[in-house]
């Protein structure tokens, strides 16, 4: 099966963002074709991310980059889920991440404290001066000394912004578990996001939802628990990988596979 030829069954598309929609500063060639497809075939599209942000913001960034929200039904993104938990957090907690990223989520009723006065911490990922993992390093171990409960807003380790890697939140929080930090994560491959997803989609039964991702570990490991059906897009962050014989078998899904295998969706 191909993108071109895909099954009736599936009225729902979970497709996933960076990655799949868009590198970080460009949309992918052929990707506003598709949707157009997708919504002229009477699909339902609703964007899948674990951007760290609100789904407002999302959809002002697809905007920016010239996407038609037109082609698309609904967004569903790992910051929503964090936020929902941490405007409950009985103090102000810490943050990593961008400005504008802090900013989402003050903008949403987080409250973020100015000092080292917390107990937890939201990660949207690298600010704007650290660029890598390692330039975290003192500040990490500080919070794992302290035992600060840390947020991570983005499971994903590694995007792909122009052909360049970049680290994300998640690469962030294994480095804390790794110093003995505590960490709750939002977003795929948990099930919180899903379920946010399939609400949005009007509660569909899941084999009428197709999952469409390049995260082996985020997208497909996410959604095959969710017993969704899915295709791998290689031409994301694992840049023209094949997809792996012993997938399934590693992560305990027997001779799981994705219905398909496309370099992009074009």
């Amino acid at each position: 099966m191909t993108l071109d030829t895909l099954d009736p069954k599936y009225r729902v598309i979970l497709c996933d963002i960076w990655g799949c929609i868009h590198d970080g500063i460009s949309l992918y060639p052929g990707v506003v074709e598709r949707l157009r497809r997708w919504k002229d075939e009477g699909r339902t599209v609703v964007l899948i991310t674990n951007a760290p942000r609100t789904a407002e913001a999302v959809a002002g960034q697809l905007a920016r980059l010239g996407l038609d929200p037109a082609l698309w039904d609904a967004i569903a993104t790992s910051g929503e889920a964090g936020i929902a938990r941490l405007i409950q957090s009985p103090r102000p907690v810490g943050f990593i991440g961008t400005r504008a990223d802090r900013a989402d989520l003050e903008s949403r009723g987080v409250q973020i404290a100015d000092g080292e006065d917390f107990d937890e911490l939201a990660c949207a990922g690298i600010d704007e001066a650290r660029r890598r993992v390692e330039d975290y390093e003192p500040q990490l171990q500080a919070l794992a000394a302290r035992d600060v409960l840390l947020h991570c807003l983005n499971p994903d380790r590694i995007v792909i912004r122009g052909g360049v890697a970049e680290p994300c939140a998640g690469a962030l929080a294994d480095r804390y578990i790794k110093l003995g930090g505590r960490v709750e994560w939002y977003g795929k491959p948990y099930p919180a996001i899903y379920a946010h997803a399939m609400r949005l989609a009007g509660d569909p039964a899941a084999e009428r939802v197709v999952a469409i991702g390049d995260g082996l570990h985020t997208d497909m490991l996410g959604a095959a628990r969710m017993g969704f059906d899915c295709v791998f897009v290689r031409g994301g962050i694992h840049r023209g990988e094949a997809f792996p014989e012993d997938f399934g078998a590693q992560n305990g899904l027997g001779d799981w596979r994705p219905v398909a295998v496309v370099d992009s969706l074009a």
